[in-house]
Order: C-alpha cells, then structure tokens, then sequence
C-alpha cells in the first residue's frame, strides 16, 4: 500500500508556497496587461453606451418639435363639464362656439304589465319577434321554457340579438314585470314585440306603435338635440362628431334655453410639455457629455472619453445648432433666449415659462416655426442626431470593434490560465525533484554521521 506524502516534508522546503509564488511572479505582467486593456474596454463600452442612450432619449425629444405639424395639435374646452366635453384634432380650426344642450339622447325602455304570479309565473308558447330600430331578432318559447323568467333568459340568448335589446325582470309589489330596454339610443331604435303561433299566451308581451297597452314606456326612443353656433343638431347618441369639423361633442345633461361656450384653441399645454420635456433630455445629454469628458484636479481622475474627438464634435454641433438664429424666420422670435429657454454656465438650459407662454399667446405660428420649420431648432439638431444613431455609425463602429477587442482579451485571459498552469506543472515537478534529492542527502548525510559516531564510539572503548 503506497503511503501519504506531502511535497517538501522530506527536506523542509514549502514547495506550494515556493511554486505559488514563482507562478504569480512570472503572471503578474502579462495579467497586469490583460487586465489594464478589460477594464479599460469595458469603460469605455459603457461610456459610449450611456453617450448613445442619452443623445436617442434627446432624439426622442425632438420628435413632436420638428415638424410644423407637431405643432397643430388643438384644445377643446367646454365652459361647464358637467354638461358636455369635447375633444379636438388638428383638422379643427381655432374659434368659439355656443352650445345649447336641448335634450339628451336615451334608449327606448319598456316595462310590462305586471305578472301576479312571479317572475314563475307562465306566460305562453310561440316566437316573439323583437326588433329595435331597423333590426330584429327571433325567440322560441316552447312548453318547458315558457316562464316569465325562461322568456328574459330566452330573449338576452336569442341568435341575432346582439347587442339590440335586454331582457331583465323587476318584482313590484303588484308582481313581476318584465323590463326590455334598447342598447342602442336614438328615436330610431325604438322596441317592438310581435307574436305569433304557440298557445296565444305571448300576446300580453306583444308591443307595437299602435299597441301599447301591454307596457309602460319608462323612457323613450329619442334624439339628443342641440344647438351649435345657434343652428339644431339632432343625432341618435349623445356624441356629436359632424357638427364641427374635427371637433368631436360628448353631451353629459340637458340645460334647455341655457347658453354655454366651446373653445376650440391651439393645445398649448400640450406645446409647453413637449418643449418642457425637450429641455429635460437636453440637460440629461449635457450631463451626460459633461462627466465623459470631465477632469478632477484634485483627485486626477478622468473620464471616459476626455480628449475624444467624436464626443466634442458631437457637442460643439449639438451648441452650435441648439444657439444659431433659425433661418427666414421674421419677427421677435428666432432664437431659443427669445421664448425663455437661455444656457447656463454649466451648459445645461433654462426654461422661463412666463416668457414661453408670453410668447404662445402672442404669435403661436412663430413659436411652431421656431422648433419645428424646415431649419428649426428641433428639425435641424434631429437632422445632426439622426446619422450619429444608426447602425453603421461612429457610435456602433467604436462599439462592435470594443466588443470584439473584449472577446479577444477573454481568450488571451484563457490563453494566460492555461500557461501559467504549465508553469506551475514545471515548478512543481522540478522542486519535487529537489526536495526528493535533498530528502536523500540528508538520509545519507544522517547515515554517515551514524557510522561515524559507532567508528568514534568503539575508537574510544579501546
């Protein structure tokens, strides 16, 4: 049986140590090379990373700026919400508007006679007919169905009823009632009940212009009625999209003989969120370039890409496009500093809102032009951002050739791992060979001097 063995026991030597030391020593400067190039590969990945997701979220910025379209976009404000609201798109055309709200429009409603016996109660076999408006539907009540109850079931199930009219039952001190009510409102989508074959139960449910006296009409089949700008508008809903073009009209209550107004205007507020925001990612890109590039005295500690000359080309285009008059623009407004938005020492913008909305309500056309005219502010620095984020720009190129640099660096990291553990087999195995030498000289040497010391001891015993 082989027995247990430690390297270096036999002479003292701390071989691990020894070849741990000699390996991290022979390492260290090929490792110390690896490992400057990764850290400063993925730096420098990741700055170009952050630089591109700032400039495409300030890209993105630009995009309901740059067009004088974007600035089309339109208000509609109702001076009582609790009578009607109203959307506008930007086909609709600024102005003010009267708005008498008549009368609303509502669905026809119906409840029966009542049944003594209960929703239970039987009623009668044969096909209902029921209608509303300019359709109909049919339903079959045979003799195992013919409930008041199975009826309202048979009728909200019924093939072809969709969404015309619903069936539901109401017990009242007299009996149950059967309630049919139109989906639809209008005049136009008025109920009617006709019956026919069966037992003949069915015709206390028939109903019709001219027969009534099966039901009570609880609301009736009407128009909304409205008047715009002093003219009758009459629909079978309460939304009005055809009276104002662009201007769609939701009646919410009736106000007959009241007066209310509807102001169809440029959205600015949606105007100023847009350029607020605008403001918000420039300042974000600005910070964003500003720690790239930035140097700490104190503490000697660069950033990134300080000294790059992609990212002062990038920022000194970006300047100069955001400050340049806007060309043919005419009157007080060419620049950014003339609605409000000036520079800071630090780069970054500010935004007077004051100034801004002063200058909306003053002359909104020049405001649009100034952002989003052909050599507006925002369409000439989209213009400038636009090549720098596609696919085969600088931005990418420096990326792709970073990632593959990473990835070559990885295998000579891998390379380096398995030479070193070469290296390491050779120390091993040649202070291996040491140790068992030196483990034999001392064998000897401790013989020698064993013999030695016999020869002295029987010398002096003589």
């Amino acid at each position: 049986m082989a027995g247990l063995s430690s390297p270096g026991l036999g002479s003292g030597l701390d071989i691990n140590s020894l070849v741990s030391q000699l390996v991290a020593a022979e390492k260290a400067p090929a490792q110390a090379q690896i490992t400057r190039a990764q850290t400063s590969t993925v730096t420098t990945i990741s700055a170009l990373g952050s630089l591109k997701g700032a400039l495409g979220a300030f890209n993105a910025a630009l995009t309901p700026l740059k067009t004088l379209e974007a600035f089309s976009a339109r208000s509609a404000t109702a001076s009582n919400v609790n009578i009607f609201t109203a959307s506008a798109s930007n086909a609709a055309s600024q102005g003010s508007y009267d708005v008498q709200v008549e009368s609303l429009a509502s669905a026809h409603q119906l409840t029966s006679d009542p049944f003594a016996g209960g929703a239970g109660q039987v009623v009668g076999t044969g096909t209902l007919t029921i209608g509303s408006g300019d359709s109909t539907f049919q339903v079959s009540i045979d003799s195992s169905h013919n409930t008041l109850a199975q009826i309202r079931d048979a009728i909200n199930q019924a093939t072809g009823n969709d969404d015309l009219v619903r069936a539901t039952t109401v017990n009242a001190a007299d009996g149950a009632h059967l309630v049919l009510s139109a989906v639809a409102t209008g005049a136009d989508a008025a109920i009617t009940v006709a019956q026919a074959d069966g037992d003949g139960g069915l015709a206390s449910l028939e109903y019709n212009p001219t027969l009534t006296t099966n039901y009570t009409q609880q609301r009736a089949a009407a128009d909304s009625v409205v008047f715009i700008a002093g003219f009758e508008h009459r629909g079978a809903t309460n939304t009005i999209d055809d009276a104002i073009e662009g201007v769609s009209i939701t009646l919410l209550d009736a106000e007959p003989g009241e007066t209310f107004t509807l102001t169809v205007a440029n959205d600015t507020d949606s105007t100023t969120s847009r350029i607020e925001n605008f403001v918000d990612q420039y300042n974000a890109l600005a910070k964003t370039v500003g720690s790239l590039r930035s140097y700490e005295p104190a503490t000697k500690k660069a950033g990134p890409l300080l000294g790059d000359a992609m990212l002062r080309g990038i920022e000194t285009e970006l300047r100069v496009k955001l400050t340049d008059t806007v060309g043919g623009a005419t009157g007080p407004y060419q620049t950014l500093a003339s609605i409000g938005i000036t520079t800071e020492k630090d780069g970054t913008l500010k935004l007077d809102g004051a100034k801004l909305n002063a200058a909306m309500a003053s002359n909104y056309d020049d405001v649009a032009a100034l952002f989003g005219s052909a050599t507006g502010v925002a369409a000439r620095m989209s213009d400038a951002l636009t090549p720098r984020l596609a696919s085969d720009a600088e931005l990418d190129v420096r990326t792709k050739r970073l990632n593959a640099k990473s990835v070559a660096l990885q295998k000579d990291q891998a390379s380096l791992e398995a030479r070193m553990l070469k290296v390491e087999s050779r120390y091993r195995a040649q202070f291996t060979a040491l140790d068992s030498l030196l483990s034999k000289l001392q064998n000897t040497s401790a013989f020698l001097t064993q013999q030695l010391d016999s020869i002295s001891k029987i010398s002096s015993s003589k």
